[in-house]
């Protein structure tokens, strides 16, 4: 029998895409499956997550990677989506659904709540994140109590979806620092601890003990008699951030871009203020406790749909935006229109995290070819980035900003990024599986005593554009 290759798993888990990633110890992926599952819809008709088949699906590649006779399973981790919780009673079994993040929540119930503690901008200044709804997992629960009440009194535990996907292999119910402080508006970023509010709303009881991103469980392999470390699980958005902090000493900035863009400083602890709360700042957890200064944006979501519309207007196929590249005389043609292109628009625009940008209520008939609108729209796009960033860059001197995600593939994007942040040194990465990589990374002590080799991020610096700065 030939020797096992000793490996760790990462089961990352996204809003459409959820994949297994295999990855030896130096990090090269030597294995990746992906499936995605049709949505259900709750006990009020609203999409959501099917748990079922994400947990089923989960133990599955599970039991075969412990019977593998390629590798020899080390260690497991999970990466997922936020601010969703699942629920489970005193003998261990899921009840209720996986509530939708993005479900409306009733204005009478968050009027009520928000009068009880002073109101909007006191409440998201004491619990350092902006106010939005089920996006906030603590308001779930809270909804859940006041709304469902019978399903609430069979809740034992609220598990965040990361530790619950943890919990199906372990049985240990884990709370964990990522998921609290992601715009769980959970945690006391003052006293490092669960928020009063929520002893206030007797909802303690159900809520799990916290242990830090790093700590791992043993598990037994019953096929091998070997021991398996497997993580606590971690939110998508704060794993993304350990690879960057494995390689780089100088300080940085993260903008990482999909459906949001989260613009992140490792380098900054500072709380946010009042009013930068309003526009989408608020604190997340590093998998250690650090607070980091973060700015969300719904800015990939904004550009799929402004697509939609200019190639419908055009009556050109979808694909054709992603093979358009950064041309200087495009802009040139948008200023002689008289189109804003300073800053001080964006900053204007940036209302809140979910504000779409000024694209969205351009006429399209100002434009003379979709090359023209497309500029426009990364243009908007990136003002109202650099608005947001600048939140988290203020009182924190760095050169370095990395982007990874989607937009760091548009080289519209990428080059109106480099013009409008001129004095920095702005990066495309690129490495296997940034966020299930990181998650791997968290636990790395436990079960992997190689060295962190240097190649794990690729960078592409994008120079700025000197003769045509669009922020001038």
């Amino acid at each position: 029998m030939r020797k096992r290759i000793p490996v760790v798993a990462v089961f990352d888990i996204g809003k459409t895409n959820k994949k297994l990633l295999v990855f030896d110890g130096d990090y090269n992926v030597l294995m990746e499956e992906v499936t995605c599952f049709n949505e259900i819809t709750d006990d009020e008709g609203f999409p959501c997550e099917d748990i079922g088949a994400l947990s089923k699906w989960i133990l599955r590649e599970f039991q075969q990677l412990k019977r593998s006779e390629e590798y020899q399973l080390k260690a497991v981790n999970f990466s997922t989506y936020g601010a969703s919780l699942v629920y489970i009673n005193e003998d261990g079994e899921r009840v209720g659904y996986l509530y939708n993040y993005l479900k409306p929540y009733p204005k009478e119930l968050m009027d009520h709540f928000l009068s009880a503690r002073g109101g909007m901008a006191r409440f998201s200044e004491d619990t350092s994140s902006p106010v939005m709804g089920h996006l906030n997992a603590g308001l779930q629960l809270y909804w859940l109590k006041h709304q469902k009440a019978e399903l609430y009194n069979s809740v034992a535990t609220a598990l965040h979806l990361p530790q619950y996907l943890s919990y199906l292999i372990t049985g240990q119910r884990k709370a964990e620092l990522t998921s609290l402080g992601c715009h769980s508006v959970m945690w006391d970023f003052d006293k490092m601890s669960y928020h009063s509010w929520l002893q206030e709303e007797e909802l303690c009881p159900r809520l799990a003990a916290v242990a830090k991103g790093s700590e791992v469980i043993s598990c037994l392999n019953e096929f091998t008699g070997e021991d398996i470390w497997v993580g606590t699980g971690l939110h998508d958005s704060s794993a993304a951030v350990n690879p960057y902090l494995s390689r780089f000493k100088d300080p940085f900035m993260i903008i990482s871009t999909g459906t949001w863009v989260i613009c992140m400083n490792p380098f900054n602890s500072e709380l946010p203020e009042s009013d930068e709360l309003e526009k989408g700042c608020l604190s997340y957890l590093t998998y250690q406790g650090a607070p980091i200064k973060t700015t969300m944006l719904f800015a990939g979501n904004d550009h799929d749909t402004q697509v939609k519309r200019i190639t419908q207007h055009f009556s050109i196929d979808e694909a054709y935006p992603k093979t358009m590249i950064y041309d200087a005389g495009v802009i040139e043609q948008l200023e002689k229109k008289g189109f804003h292109l300073a800053s001080k628009h964006g900053e204007a625009d940036l209302v809140s995290a979910t504000t779409p940008c000024l694209f969205n209520r351009r006429d399209l008939f100002s434009f003379d070819s979709p090359e023209q609108a497309y500029h426009q729209l990364l243009i908007d796009l990136v003002i109202q980035q650099k608005a947001s960033a600048d939140m988290v860059l203020q009182n924190s001197e760095l050169d370095n900003i990395y982007v990874d995600g989607g937009f760091c593939k548009n080289k519209i994007y990428m080059q109106l990024l480099a013009n409008m942040f001129s004095t920095k040194n702005v990066f495309a990465t690129s490495m296997t599986q940034g966020t299930a990589l990181g998650a791997a990374l968290a636990i790395h002590e436990s079960w992997n005593g190689n060295q962190l080799a240097e190649n794990l991020i690729s960078l592409k610096r994008w120079i700025a554009n000197t003769d045509r700065l669009v922020n001038r």
